[in-house]
């Protein structure tokens, strides 16, 4: 098995704040796993949009698509992600947003 030795910071925000609205408020933990995956994606990209089809997300999370396409609706809605795809049958982008950092 693969030892894993990067490392990613994440927002105290994200573990302090998020975890508890997306989990405890929205009672959609699902989403914030997903919205964990994305912001490591996106981390290790340096803040580039992220390309993720429904399929590769619920492979890489464990979780179903439907799980995934509910997650990402509701990271939209809460303008935690922005998600562009070219077409209809385009693998989209998703777009890591962390409007607590804004200055």
């Amino acid at each position: 098995m693969p030892r894993f030795r990067g490392t990613i910071p994440i927002d105290d925000y994200v573990l302090d704040v998020l975890m508890r609205d997306i989990v405890g408020h929205d009672r959609q933990p699902a989403a914030y796993l997903v919205y964990l995956h994305l912001y490591a994606q996106a981390a290790r990209a340096k803040w580039k949009p992220v390309a993720a089809s429904l399929r590769s997300l619920a492979e890489e999370t464990g979780l179903s698509k439907s799980a995934i396409q509910t997650a990402l609706d509701l990271l939209r809605r809460r303008e935690l992600i922005v998600t562009k795809s070219d077409h209809a049958t385009a693998v989209p982008t998703h777009r890591v947003l962390r409007h607590w950092r804004r200055r």
